[in-house]
């Protein structure tokens, strides 16, 4: 038998042993794999969940058993020390020596620690492997015991931002120290950068960039990092993510050929300087680069196989290092030609920094191809731009539509089906579209579970799950069968069929809908999704499902970044009279809470203690005000203009026709949040257009829009009637909200509802305006019963001491947090980003 030796066990090392597995080699080979950590490979791609509530166990690729199970020879904790390419042998730590035919080193890297002065004092980690993060969250833990807090992570790039997201959740303060003028200098440009740069500092992420450091301060532990530019920043702990460096000590040591910057040169084939060598993973350097992501080792791990058993497979010219990541809860991508450093492109870019979010694309000189791109707050297209990128695909006349949408707001970038078959969906696994809707096709996968299962599609990053998904649902429909998405495994029903189902059976709670129509024992999927169907349709939230809601409705308040909540008064179209202006100021200032006007024409107060909020809320019912449910999947705000009793402009009269509007459909549940708009003439100074339902007075009545939205895919409203009276108006609105909270999936606006309404807005005009299906009257009824059982959440808890008893920091005392540190800023508190 052939034997194959791997040197390494980490993501790479693994894939290899996947592939040999998969291709049946057992019998013909001998495999035998090392690595030097006691853990079997683990997924290092998602090493920030370890602190979290993921264990090691979780983050495995596969246990310990399964190397066995397959025929293949696992030694973990067993370093190797050395290669003897003649005698074809290599020696163990343990002094062990081992025999090969064919020898695969999936070294892969270490981290590149600075030579700094200072960097072997206590506190200084690198950000790795798991002993590495259990170091951290040991001295991390140490620190918060003696009352500090403030960590640094000497990085800005990819690693050091995930190291960043983990220090974070450690309950500690982040700063991050960059070399370069920006962060992520290798994927975004300077606007991208600066975005990513500011959102990561609303979260309370310290920035430091074109920082040098010179030392690490501090006695037997660090107490601080100093600067070439003589500052010193206070730091109580230091994790090093400033880069990787190839792990080619083994290979230098028996004289292959090395990189001048490290790495071990291969070809096209992955092989070594010594034929029976392979390289594969972050040790390799091919074509004079190195590559840290897991998809291009995966490839490697492919292609030197396919080599070894005398297929021509071989690597690309161009390794493709494309990569959509969320990073501290912030969507960024980046995909081919990304920066275009030194070429002549047609760069398009598009920013909203109130949104949050930055898009830039690059065309071919003659506008007919896409080069690349970066999205940085939103990269719901990434996949699709990915493949018109690598394919290329025709874009649009106008370029710009990529990114913008087409002028009435629908995508541009065409359908997951209209790929070729050989366009590869799954970077990591190297599956194409023709694969997965072969495997759907052939009948041999009906659903994701079993197509991951038989192509390995979305087993890796995950970034590609939504194309797959569409190809699979695409797939199924074209074979004449039915696609239904169900809420989660838990329960084999659509949203929409549970909502009726509860309905018919008058199901109160979620433990009976288990045991009614579900199974096992619910998941964080379907528990809220739950809980906003028990809310829609028995208008029950403060007192009933408390233990499956989401935290802000469980505690009837938006909780914030560090831990404190915020207050939302409804103020129904934005009037107030002088007297609850005065009582919300007292209120405010009595509980030191941060004040905010909001863009729908309400006042946020800021700052609230869990133990507050009952006491803040039984003096705002006081002086008149209620709930605005800022906190659930509910009506937002109506907002207003001043309409035709101020304004010269004015049609009619907009503020009682908002007050009217929010007064009737306050706190009634739906599968996402809710807005409303009137605007008294069609200047627009409500903002109508862009709501989940807006009004526009005209002279010959009032126009109806529906399905527009705001966020990270701005819609603009459709027009579904015109020139109807107010009585009218209100009927439609009513039946279009009850069609849509029956109807769609869990946590989707309206205007993502009406794209997938099959038929369209023609269809909703036929159900709501026409009554094609017969059931305005029940709509309307419906909607009637949830506007005359609305009560106030606020005022429920305020009146009940059982539900009071919930609002407390510890279950034992009724004592505050006293880790809830503030700062002033604009003459208001704010919370302390940075704990001194």
């Amino acid at each position: 038998m052939i034997k194959i030796v791997v040197v390494g066990n980490g993501m790479v090392g693994y894939k290899f042993c996947e592939k040999f597995v998969a291709r049946g080699l057992q019998g013909t080979h001998d495999l035998r794999v090392f690595g030097a950590e006691h853990y079997p490979a683990y997924d290092r791609v998602h090493l920030s969940e370890y602190f979290g509530e993921k264990g090691a166990d979780d983050l495995l690729m596969a246990p310990s058993t399964w190397y066995g199970d397959k025929g293949i020879s696992l030694h973990t904790g067993e370093l190797i020390t050395n290669i003897d390419r003649e005698k074809k042998e290599i020696t163990s730590h343990l002094g062990t020596v081992y025999a090969y035919d064919i020898l695969v080193l999936a070294t892969g890297s270490n981290p590149f620690v600075p030579p700094i002065p200072g960097v072997e004092k206590n506190g200084v980690f690198v950000y790795r492997t798991l002993e590495d993060l259990d170091g951290i969250m040991s001295y991390g833990q140490k620190i918060k015991e003696e009352g500090k807090f403030k960590a640094g992570v000497l990085g800005g790039g990819l690693l050091g931002l995930e190291a960043a997201k983990a220090v974070m959740d450690m309950g500690l303060s982040p700063v991050v120290v960059e070399l370069a003028n920006r962060l992520m200098p290798r994927q975004l440009d300077d606007a991208g950068a600066a975005l990513l740069k500011e959102t990561i500092e609303e979260l309370g992420i310290k920035v430091l960039l074109g920082k040098m450091s010179t030392s690490i301060e501090g006695q037997e532990a660090i107490s601080g990092l100093a600067f070439k530019d003589g500052e010193l920043e206070d730091l109580d702990m230091l994790v090093i993510s400033a880069g990787i460096r190839p792990r080619d000590e083994l290979a230098r040591k028996c004289g292959l050929e090395v990189g001048n910057r490290g790495g071990i040169v291969v070809d096209e084939f992955m092989q070594s300087s010594d034929p029976s060598i392979y390289v594969i993973g972050e040790a390799a350097l091919y074509k004079e680069k190195i590559y840290g992501l897991v998809a291009p080792g995966y490839d490697m791990a492919e292609v030197a196989l396919s080599h070894m058993v005398g297929e021509a497979k071989s690597m690309a010219e161009t390794v493709d290092m494309s990569a959509k990541l969320k990073l501290i809860g912030v969507d960024v991508a980046s995909f081919g030609e990304a920066l275009a450093e030194g070429k002549e492109v047609r760069t398009i870019s598009f920013q909203d920094k109130l949104k949050g979010t930055y898009k830039r694309i690059n065309i071919s000189q003659d506008g007919t191809k896409l080069l690349g791109g970066i999205l940085v707050g939103e990269a719901d297209d990434y996949n699709m731009l990915l493949q018109i990128c690598k394919n290329g695909l025709a874009i649009p006349p106008n370029p710009e539509d990529l990114i913008l949408g087409a002028r009435g707001g629908e995508s541009v970038a065409g359908s997951v089906m209209d790929l070729p078959d050989e366009a590869v969906i799954c970077s990591c696994e190297s599956v194409s579209k023709g694969q997965i809707c072969e495997a759907v096709n052939n009948g041999s996968c009906q659903d994701l579970k079993g197509l991951t299962s038989a192509t390995k599609a979305t087993s890796g990053c995950g970034g590609c799950k939504p194309m797959v998904v569409d190809l699979l649902n695409e797939s199924l429909k074209a074979m004449g069968k039915t696609v239904k998405p169900t809420i989660c495994c838990h329960f084999p029903y659509s949203r929409r069929e549970l909502y009726d189902i509860i309905k018919i059976k008058r199901i109160r709670t979620y433990n009976e809908a288990l045991d009614t129509i579900g199974n096992g024992d619910g998941c964080e999927i379907c528990k809220p999704a739950l809980a906003s169907i028990f809310a829609s349709i028995y208008n029950e939230t403060a007192s009933a499902q408390d233990t499956i809601q989401d935290t802000n409705d469980r505690f009837l308040a938006n909780i914030q970044r560090n831990g404190t909540y915020s207050v939302v008064p409804r103020i129904p179209g934005g009037e107030i009279t002088p007297e609850k202006l005065i009582a919300l100021g007292a209120v405010a200032q009595k509980y030191q809470l941060y004040t905010k006007i909001t863009g729908g024409q309400r006042i946020d107060l800021f700052g609230a203690r869990i133990d507050q909020l009952p006491l803040i809320w039984e003096e705002l019912i006081e002086a008149g005000f209620e709930s605005g449910h800022a906190y659930g999947k509910a009506l937002r705000t109506v907002k207003s203009c001043v309409g035709s009793t101020w304004c010269r402009y004015g049609m009619d009269e907009s503020v009682s026709f908002a007050i009217e509007l929010e007064n009737r459909y306050r706190g009634i549940r739906s599968p996402h949040k809710l807005k409303g708009g009137v605007s008294g003439c069609i200047r627009e100074c409500a903002e109508a257009r862009c709501k989940d339902f807006g009004v526009i007075a005209t002279e010959t009545g009032w126009n109806l829009y529906v399905a527009g939205n705001g966020g990270a895919k701005p819609k603009h409203a459709l027009l579904l009637a015109e020139g109807i009276d107010k009585e009218s108006c209100i009927s439609y609105i009513d039946r279009y909200l009850m069609f849509y909270m029956k109807t769609a999936a869990p946590l989707t606006r309206t205007a993502a509802w009406l794209e997938k309404l099959e038929g369209g807005l023609s269809y909703l005009k036929e159900v709501v305006v026409d009554d094609k299906l017969g059931i305005a009257k029940e709509l309307e009824a419906e909607m009637q019963l949830l506007v005359d059982t609305f009560s106030c959440e606020w005022k429920e808890v305020v009146n009940n001491p059982e539900l009071r008893k919930r609002f407390t920091h510890f279950v034992n005392t009724d004592e505050a947090d006293d880790n809830l540190n503030f700062i002033p800023m604009r003459d208001q508190k704010m919370p302390q980003r940075w704990s001194k």
